[in-house]
């Protein structure tokens, strides 16, 4: 399974081995790991199979604003977990016309049968990655009476039928970090990292299912008392994306409101609804995610600080240590 990339002059880049349908099957692991230099940008991309499942995981950095074409070779029917941890981009299927918004510290899973399309991605803005796909057989199998999302999920996907769990894209955990940086640095070899990589991935799997339950459950029953679908609920998806987008110098609650044309008592409460956080609660959590994903990749601290608009390195550091246990400088070691 690879990918044919063209740009916007029509010029053809090859990315990715062909991980065909008996590699990504067989019980051991199989990697290849590369790095590309193109004229429209540079990429580093991991790419593990084994036992039904699929890892790849990447950072990609444009030189400029670009729209590529994109097509896959070697297809392999597969279900994907898409994680998101760094940059925007968006993808677009020719076949079905359905769009995909990938935003950074958001999680979604999807099955397309049949993919040809495009993506766009910003000029100079890093774009970091990582999925987890089944195959299709493997992921019936795991969603066999577990649980609600995942048994309608298969219930769709058994049928051939494109299809996403969530509308909307979701926040990615403490907990849903904290594994795929295990994933991404697993020092096993041979069969021990095979289960090592099949148990996270199956947790991952988990974790997502269970976060989309809880979003469920909790708009069943609180939604109608505060928000109500539509522009109310659209109002507060676009607070969350231009509160993130401004992380480093974030408007005042009633600014935002305003911005999002809601009032403050619904985007309060609709924050609690569909995140399950403040609102500032919510940028805390996604700029120390972000601090961590940056501070993982060997930025420097003051850097990661002054970039996430900390008023200090004290500040950031004491937030840092708060959430996770350890302060940012012990995490680099």
């Amino acid at each position: 399974m690879g990918v044919k990339v063209y740009d916007e002059l029509g010029r053809k880049y090859e990315v990715g081995d062909i991980f065909t349908q008996e590699m990504v099957e067989r019980p051991l692991v199989t990697e290849r790991r590369d790095v590309y230099s193109f004229p429209i940008g540079d990429a580093e991309m991991v790419q593990l199979a084994f036992s039904g499942i699929y890892i790849v995981y990447g950072d990609l950095l444009m030189k400029q604003r670009q729209r590529l074409n994109y097509e896959v070779t070697g297809h392999v029917d597969l279900v994907e977990m898409h994680f998101t941890l760094q940059g925007n981009g968006t993808m677009k299927n020719i076949h079905s016309g359905k769009e995909h918004h990938f935003k950074a510290n958001e999680h979604n899973m999807h099955y397309t049968p049949v993919f040809s399309g495009t993506g766009e991605y910003g000029g100079q803005e890093r774009y970091k990655f990582m999925e987890v796909h089944f195959t299709t057989r493997f992921f019936l199998e795991l969603a066999q009476d577990s649980c609600p999302s995942l048994m309608r999920f298969a219930e769709v996907i058994a049928k051939g039928n494109e299809n996403d769990l969530s509308r909307e894209n979701m926040p990615i955990s403490i907990a849903m970090h904290q594994i795929i940086h295990d994933i991404m640095n697993v020092k096993l070899k041979g069969g021990l990292k095979m289960l090592y990589l099949q148990s996270k991935c199956i947790e991952l799997l988990a974790l997502q299912a269970q976060m989309y339950d809880d979003s469920i459950n909790a708009a069943i029953y609180k939604a109608p008392l505060i928000i109500k679908p539509g522009h109310d609920t659209d109002s507060i998806y676009f607070a969350k994306d231009y509160l993130v987008q401004h992380a480093a110098q974030p408007p005042s609650l009633n600014e935002l409101a305003k911005i999002a044309g809601i009032n403050e008592f619904k985007l309060k409460q609709g924050f609690k609804t569909l995140f399950n956080n403040t609102v500032f609660g919510y940028l805390a959590d996604y700029k120390l995610n972000q601090a961590h994903e940056l501070i993982r990749s060997n930025v420097p601290i003051k850097e990661v600080a002054d970039q996430l608009g900390y008023s200090s390195v004290q500040h950031f550091n004491s937030a840092f240590r708060k959430k996770f246990g350890v302060p940012p400088g012990k995490l680099k070691k």
